[in-house]
């Protein structure tokens, strides 16, 4: 699919005019930036995705690999693995099951518990997770759109956003040595 022509005015910054000459000028910074925001992950999301295609994987499927990849023995507890892909675990679940149904991981019993169950990377799963790792290091994460003191920017900015809606808390400072 040929990219489409840029569009003749920011679509956005129309809705912010409209939202003034409706009278909603005190939400219309906030909806400006909640609106930005969203095409802007829409965009990053479409580039990723593409870049990922050849693979044969989603940026979900891409994830679960990658978290399991950076373990040390390529293993986790499925709950574990929630927690950290911030995903329902319904989501989770389905991509799990495409995963092992494509041989990429694997389901074990967990050692411990024996209601939970163990994700285990393949190595199928290893070399396919490096191969588009490094596709997409090269292809989308190196020039992400802005330049690095803008990005840098960007992240502070957003991550205090996620930080005050609870999405994670500053660790807790060590104890002092006995």
């Amino acid at each position: 699919m040929a990219p489409r022509a840029p569009l003749p005015v920011d679509p956005i910054a129309e809705a912010k005019r409209q939202w003034v000459a409706h009278g909603w000028t005190d939400a219309a910074t906030g909806m400006t930036a909640v609106t930005s925001i969203i095409r802007a992950q829409q965009l990053l999301l479409g580039r990723i995705e593409s870049t990922l295609k050849p693979f044969a994987l989603s940026f979900a499927r891409y994830e679960m690999l990658r978290l399991l990849a950076f373990t040390r023995e390529g293993r986790m507890p499925m709950a574990s693995a929630i927690a950290r892909l911030q995903v329902h675990p319904t989501s989770v679940t389905n991509t799990v099951d495409r995963l092992v149904r494509d041989g990429l991981i694997a389901r074990e019993p967990h050692p411990d518990d024996g209601r939970a169950a163990m994700l285990v990377l393949t190595q199928e799963g290893r070399e396919l997770v490096e191969r588009a790792t490094e596709t997409l290091n090269a292809d989308v994460f190196v020039e992400p759109g802005l330049d690095r003191a803008d990005t840098d920017e960007l992240v502070r900015i957003i991550a205090r956003l996620r930080k005050a809606a609870g999405d994670f808390a500053d660790p807790r400072p060590l104890p002092d040595p006995l």
